[in-house]
C-alpha cells in the first residue's frame, strides 16, 4: 500500500490549522507551518510536501512571497500550491496563479470543497510526476541509443580504415595522423567566418572519425600497383588516381544498407573521392577548384600532403618538417586553400607533435 500523500499546511492562525489537519489527517499525513519562513523550510526538507494549502495573510512573509519563492526554487517548483484566502477579488486570484497557484480555496472553508481539491491537485501531482517519470526514462533510453550509434559509427569506420591500411603497409600511422592533423585544422578554423557554420563541434568530431578512410579506396587498386617496390608509370598512376573513385563508390555501397538520404558516412565519402582536387582546379578525379571542394577534403588534403612529405617513401626519404612547412607554403592558393594554409602555418607545431605521438620508426626530425 503507498504511503500517504504529504500535506503542508501554512497558516498564523492555529484555529484554522487544526481545523484543516483534523479534516486531512484521517487521509493524509500532515505537515504544519505558521509562518512562511517555517513554510519554506519545510518545503525544502528532505521530506518535501506533495501539496500546500498556503494561507494569504500572514504577517512578514504574506502567501504571494512564499509561492514566489517557491516557485522560483528548482527543487519546490512542482509542489501544488492551493491558496487559503477570505479575499474575494478577481485581482486577488489574478496575481495567485500568475504566482504559479494551482488552486483557492475561501474562508471559511468548506470540509466537501477542501477534500475535493485536495484529491483533485493530488491526482494531477502524480499525473504529472508519473509523465516526467516517463520522460526522463525515454530521454535515457534514447541517449543509450545515441551512444550505441556513436559506438557503430566508430567501429565501423575503424574496422573500414583498418582494412586500409592493410593493404598499403608503408602507410604506417599514417591514418592516426591525418586524423589529428584535420582535427586540429578543423578547431583552428571553427571561429572563422568562412568555416564556422560548417565546422561545428559535431560536425568537428565526424571529420576526425572520417579521416581515416580517406584511402579506403585502395583496397580496389591491383597489388603490383599499390606494393610496387619504385616510381610508378603514367599508365599505373593512372590506375592509382582511381583510388579516390574506389573509395567513394565502397563507402556509397555501405550507406546503401542504411536506407538515408544523408548518413554519418557523407564526410567520409567526399574525403575519400575529393582529398586529391587541388585548389587550382589541376588536381583528380574531377578538376574541381576552389569553393566547390568540400571543406573536408580541403582539410584533408593539406593534412596528407603534410604527412606524406614528413614520412619515408620507396621513392623518397622523408622531409624535415621544416620543409614540409616550406613546400605547403608554396602550394598556398595553388594546391591548397589560401585559409586552411594559413591555419596551418599557425599551429604547424602541433602537426609535428602530432607526428612524434604518431611516429613510424625513421621519421625525420
Amino acid at each position: 500500500m503507498p504511503a500517504p500523500s504529504r500535506i503542508l499546511i501554512v497558516d498564523d492562525e492555529r484555529l484554522n490549522l487544526n481545523v484543516l489537519s483534523g479534516l486531512l489527517k484521517p487521509e493524509y499525513k500532515v505537515m504544519a507551518a505558521i509562518s512562511g519562513e517555517q513554510a519554506l523550510k519545510a518545503a525544502r526538507s528532505g521530506h518535501p510536501p506533495d501539496l500546500i494549502l498556503l494561507d494569504i495573510m500572514m504577517p512578514e512573509m504574506d502567501g504571494y512571497e512564499v509561492c514566489r519563492q517557491l516557485k522560483e526554487d528548482q527543487a519546490t517548483g512542482d509542489i501544488p500550491v492551493i491558496f487559503l484566502t477570505a479575499m474575494t477579488q478577481e485581482e486577488d486570484e489574478t496575481r495567485g496563479f500568475e504566482l504559479g497557484a494551482v488552486d483557492y480555496i475561501h474562508k471559511p472553508v468548506s470540509p466537501p470543497i477542501v477534500l475535493a481539491r485536495v484529491r483533485t491537485q493530488l491526482r494531477l501531482k502524480e499525473a504529472n510526476d508519473f509523465l516526467k517519470n516517463q520522460n526522463r526514462i525515454l530521454e535515457d533510453k534514447v541517449q543509450e541509443r545515441t551512444h550505441m550509434l556513436g559506438q557503430l559509427q566508430d567501429v565501423s569506420m575503424t574496422a573500414m580504415g583498418a582494412l586500409a591500411e592493410s593493404r598499403d603497409p608503408e602507410t604506417g600511422n599514417h591514418i592516426r595522423r591525418t586524423q589529428h592533423y584535420v582535427r586540429l585544422l578543423a578547431i583552428k578554423l571553427q571561429d572563422h567566418p568562412q568555416f564556422r557554420d560548417f565546422l561545428t563541434p559535431e560536425t568537428i568530431e565526424l571529420l576526425f572519425k572520417s579521416a581515416p578512410l580517406h584511402d579506403i579506396g585502395k583496397v580496389g587498386v591491383p597489388d603490383h600497383i599499390l606494393l610496387k617496390p619504385g616510381p610508378l608509370t603514367d599508365e599505373e598512376f593512372e590506375e592509382m588516381k582511381k583510388h579516390t573513385i574506389y573509395g567513394r563508390d565502397a563507402i556509397l555501397a555501405a550507406e546503401s544498407r542504411l536506407e538515408q538520404p544523408e548518413t554519418f558516412l557523407q564526410l567520409a565519402r567526399e574525403i575519400a573521392l575529393y582529398h586529391q582536387e587541388k585548389w587550382n582546379g589541376s588536381g583528380y578525379p574531377e578538376g574541381l577548384s576552389g569553393d566547390a571542394i568540400p571543406v573536408c577534403a580541403r582539410l584533408m588534403a593539406v593534412a596528407d600532403v603534410y604527412d606524406a612529405l614528413i614520412s619515408r617513401r620507396v621513392y623518397k626519404p622523408p622531409f624535415t618538417h621544416e620543409k614540409a612547412i616550406e613546400i605547403i607554403r608554396e602550394g598556398r592558393g595553388s594546391h591548397f586553400d589560401p585559409c586552411i594554409t594559413d591555419a596551418f602555418l599557425e599551429i604547424a607545431d602541433s602537426f609535428k607533435e602530432v607526428a612524434q605521438n604518431f611516429s613510424d620508426e625513421e621519421q625525420a626530425d
